[in-house]
């Protein structure tokens, strides 16, 4: 099953190979075998692609299911042994890499037996680690609206407009949000949790914005800046983590755009002792960061 999910996801032999560090030949006999079992076709290829039948498609579903009960019985071992052993995975959108590093550290130190697992994405992808379950936790700064998630607050998160300091409007006080947006902006690209702050912030006020540049990646925006390609909005934390040398923040009405950062776990999945540890690690007060 581990097989057929790799193959799925790379829609390639090889890459699900390489990725298990597999044989290609060892791939195939093993699908061909599955295949056999279930007596129907699992995929067929066009265009040198593979592309999966219905019956491949609900075959996958209930192998994802069945593979997530084997985690939550590991989970669930895992919570006799205490907090010292074990493993913890947590789904970051794209801006968390700057600061969970920095909050997880104590942790990491005196719990050196537990393995840590950051996987990062931009806000859609991670919304799709929710949906499949493949983390112990995951952190946003807008979580998605689902009943079985638990959501808790454990840091602000203040959104700055910032533009290169020769810019004309690094000159300027108070500058009003239409005036700003006059200006080239530059964009984190559609599913970022920025841009969807961004977007909401200007609905309220019955306003948009056209991007003249869609980055996807807070380091390429914060350069692009730099260079005086427009102007654009920013955390705090790329600012704090991901320095502010070459940038000036603006005083812009209505800003910052307050927001908290959430730790978002699945209800249903089982807490081990060292995900319980390392969810009390994140959400303890840390005095003196921003």
């Amino acid at each position: 099953m581990e097989i057929l999910l790799a193959v799925y996801e790379h829609k390639s032999l090889s890459e699900a190979a390489k990725t298990l560090f597999l044989t290609q030949p060892t791939v195939s006999m093993q699908l061909a075998k599955l295949t056999d079992n279930i007596g129907l076709p699992l995929y067929y290829v066009h265009a040198k692609r593979l592309v999966f039948t219905e019956v491949g498609q609900r075959v996958v579903t209930h192998a994802r299911a069945i593979l997530r009960e084997y985690d939550y019985l590991a989970l669930t071992l895992e919570q006799l042994k205490g907090t010292q052993t074990g493993s913890v995975s947590l789904g970051l959108v794209t801006t968390a890499k700057y600061f969970i590093p920095h909050l997880i550290g104590p942790f990491a130190e005196d719990h050196p037996g537990v393995e840590l697992s950051l996987k990062i994405g931009n806000r859609a992808e991670i919304i799709e680690r929710v949906m499949s379950d493949e983390d112990d936790f995951y952190v946003f700064s807008h979580p998605p609206s689902d009943q079985g998630l638990e959501l808790t607050p454990f840091l602000s998160n203040k959104l700055w407009p910032v533009v290169c300091p020769t810019h004309p409007l690094a000159q300027t006080d108070n500058v009003s949000l239409a005036r700003f947006l006059q200006e080239p902006f530059l964009s984190r690209e559609s599913g970022s949790g920025t841009r969807h702050a961004i977007e909401q912030f200007l609905a309220k006020r019955g306003m948009s914005f056209v991007p003249r540049m869609i980055i996807e990646s807070n380091e390429a925006i914060r350069h692009a800046v730099m260079s005086n390609l427009g102007v654009s909005v920013v955390s705090e934390h790329t600012l704090n983590y991901g320095g502010r040398e070459g940038l000036t923040v603006l005083d812009v009405d209505g800003f910052p755009i307050e927001s908290k950062w959430y730790l978002v776990r699945r209800t249903v999945r089982p807490l081990s002792p060292a995900a319980q540890a390392l969810a009390d690690c994140l959400t303890r007060r840390q005095d003196g960061f921003i």
